[in-house]
């Protein structure tokens, strides 16, 4: 039995970090659809510099950009537009087996725009009108200027991927723009039924940082703490998940059939090589959400991870976790802060180079 697909019946999604023009030519991503059950594919400008630069499927189309289109940016987005749809495409069957709960492929705006409300909603319209797919996913970086373009981006009925959310407070704060942006969309008479979203929680960022903190406290206790903290976060993100979207908040939309915002597990590659290879997937199994790892994560689980289903529980260790770091001066929602800005300005400098590498 292929434990990517036993994943599936814990109710979790496999989602693909990964996206080129490689995998839909030559077939990859069909073949990891079928044979692991991927059901949904998540780019971004890292992922996409990676894929034009390696795959010669680009070439042509690069060289004709070039003529036709002087803007960069717009010249990356005619590029990589068409691998959007057609991974869409290839999830379509899931997505309409699973009445829109899955089947999704992420498209990132700008990073350059990730403190601009108003330029975040602009673009991720336009993107949504440019790739014309219902199983398309804007992602919006969870800063407060695209939390808040991400309610009104709910509001309007576009599906959304929150991203780069680093800490409990990030995650409630997205949870209640969603519901916020739900409740505005049901008024004016949206189907509800239609919005879907999700939280992606990066995880191995958290464990890198906080690690550091802990190694330059340098006791036993500190140390005794490393490489927990991310997987503890998850754990309780998702008991904030069941309280919210299982609780008083989102009883009564979900009463009407409107869909929850399901915790999305990110930056799922373990960094540190003394850690497990699947440390960010193990731990982290349960329904109503999912998990997309790179290639080199998917490989590992397939050979030798356990599927089981684990999210509901060390919720008592993971508090106790939470407890400690604050008892030794490790603030966590100061280290999201941190981490999300250091996100964004990653996530800009790698958009730079893909621009360069277009130009």
């Amino acid at each position: 039995m292929n434990p990517l697909r036993e994943i599936k019946r814990h109710g979790q999604s496999i989602w693909l970090d990964n996206l080129s023009r490689t995998h839909l030519r030559e077939g990859a991503l069909q073949r990891l659809i079928e044979a692991d059950g991927i059901s949904g594919v998540t780019s971004n400008p890292s992922i996409f510099h990676n894929a034009v630069s390696d795959s010669p499927y680009y070439r042509e189309d690069l060289a004709r950009l070039k003529r036709d289109q002087p803007d960069p940016e717009r010249r990356y987005e005619a590029l990589v537009i068409p691998d959007i749809r057609g991974a869409c495409d290839l999830l379509q069957p899931v997505f309409r087996d699973r009445s829109g709960d899955d089947g999704y492929v992420s498209l990132e705006v700008s990073p350059r725009i990730a403190h601009d409300e108003e330029a975040t909603v602009i673009n991720a319209q336009r993107l949504a009108r440019e790739v014309a797919r219902d199983n398309l996913l804007i992602k919006v970086p969870a800063t407060p200027a695209g939390v808040r373009a991400f309610e009104r981006l709910v509001t309007q009925g576009i599906n959304v991927n929150v991203t780069l959310l680093f800490s409990l407070q990030h995650m409630v704060r997205v949870f209640e723009a969603y519901i916020r942006g739900l409740r505005a969309w049901v008024a004016s008479g949206g189907d509800p039924r239609r919005p879907k979203a999700v939280a992606s929680l990066f995880l191995s960022r958290v464990d890198t940082l906080v690690d550091e903190r802990l190694a330059a406290l340098g006791t036993e206790a500190a140390l005794s703490l490393r490489g927990k903290s991310a997987v503890a976060m998850a754990k309780l993100a998702y008991q904030r998940y069941r309280e919210i979207f299982h609780g008083g908040p989102f009883a009564d939309l979900a009463q009407i059939g409107c869909r929850p915002q399901y915790p999305l597990w990110a930056s799922t590659g373990t960094k540190n090589p003394a850690y497990s290879d699947v440390l960010y997937v193990e731990p982290l199994i349960g329904p109503e959400t999912v998990n997309t790892v790179p290639d080199a994560t998917l490989a590992a689980f397939r050979e030798h991870g356990r599927p089981a289903a684990t999210l509901a529980s060390g919720v008592a260790e993971a508090q106790a976790q939470y407890l400690l770091l604050e008892e030794l001066g490790v603030d966590m929602q100061a280290v999201g802060e941190e981490l999300q800005a250091d996100g964004v300005r990653l996530f800009d400098e790698a958009y730079g180079k893909l621009l360069q590498l277009v130009a």
